[in-house]
């Protein structure tokens, strides 16, 4: 008889006693096709807890990130000399070096927000940005495009409101030369895309895809979204409209447009014309206290916000623009 002596002889035993191991579900589990964007965390693996825990591990890892940006920074400013605080409560003396630091403490969050969605909710973190799975960014030129045009026809708008109504345009522009304008224009352009991206997916990603996960109606989502993206900001009286409404808008065009691209696009805009009038008239530090801001402002708002919303929804369609998952 052959084979090892001692075994059992298998000869003829019918395969069926003999079951596959069971399968194992890869770490990285997408949701289901025909998923929309607020729904990409709605996979087969989602456990109330997950979102939860993600949300409390996202705000430990921002508040590390960020306070480990700001002593490393402050401990290379004491190093090079840089002179320490302002008159403003500032990090730093010059407000460019104040601004890059703060633009950093906030851009720490994107790698952040994607260790979470892949360790916590086991979940291609590319859902965060579209239901492609990835930044579509042809898409993005696109909408950056339309962002351009919307936030410049903004700023006429603010403009012609405070010629009509008697405001000195002074307090709008100002110059205050090549020599100091540039390092902020530097230092914007570099920063900023960062900055406003990582802001994206915390507000419009991370949060409007947890309560996604348990609502099949996105608007509560994207409006506590857009409640949490106004809280922590600084804005006062009519401020806290014109990030309310900036909110709302992002967190539907996300849904409406499948992903990201839109609301980073616009975000990416709006704060390098914000930063860069602030860096152009010597107010930035001024403009990262945030504070109030006159009501003339809200036209530029409808006409920013309502311009964008119409273009870049018309747009997505005719160029067929993805809007559920694969």
């Amino acid at each position: 008889m052959s084979g090892t002596p001692g075994a059992p002889h298998l000869s003829g035993v019918p395969m069926e006693y003999f079951p596959p191991p069971p399968r194992r579900d890869p770490w990285l589990v997408p949701a289901p096709p025909g998923s929309r964007y607020d729904r990409l965390a709605r996979t087969r693996l989602h456990a109330w807890w997950r979102p939860v825990a993600g949300t409390l591990a996202g705000l430990a890892g921002l508040m590390l990130a960020g306070l480990a940006v700001i002593l490393g920074g402050a401990t290379v400013g004491v190093i090079v000399g840089a002179e320490i605080g302002g008159s403003g409560g500032q990090i730093f003396a010059d407000p460019v070096v104040d601004l890059a630091i703060n633009l950093l403490a906030i851009a720490v969050v994107l790698p952040i927000v994607y260790g979470v969605v892949a360790w916590i909710q086991r979940r291609p973190p590319g859902t965060l940005s579209s239901v492609t799975g990835r930044l579509r960014w042809r898409w993005m030129a696109w909408c950056t495009a339309v962002a351009v045009g919307a936030v410049a026809l903004g700023q006429a708008a603010v403009a012609l409101t405070y010629v009509v109504t008697g405001k000195d345009l002074g307090e709008m522009f100002g110059w205050v030369g090549w020599e100091r304008f540039l390092p902020a224009l530097a230092i914007t352009l570099l920063l900023v895309p960062f900055q406003a991206a990582a802001e994206e997916y915390v507000f419009r990603g991370w949060l409007i895809q947890a309560f996604g996960s348990f609502l099949a109606n996105p608007w509560p989502g994207i409006l506590l979204s857009a409640a949490g993206f106004t809280a922590v900001h600084a804005y006062i009286d009519w401020g806290i409209v014109d990030v309310f409404a900036f909110g709302v808008l992002m967190g539907w065009l996300a849904v409406r447009t499948g992903g990201l691209e839109a609301a980073i696009a616009l975000h990416v805009a709006n704060n390098v014309l914000a930063f860069g009038v602030s860096g152009a008239d010597g107010s930035l530090a001024d403009a990262l206290k945030q504070g109030s801001v006159p009501w003339q402002t809200l036209a530029g708002t409808v006409v920013q916000l309502g311009l964008y919303a119409i273009v870049v929804v018309v747009v997505a369609r005719r160029r067929r623009i993805e809007t559920v998952s694969p």
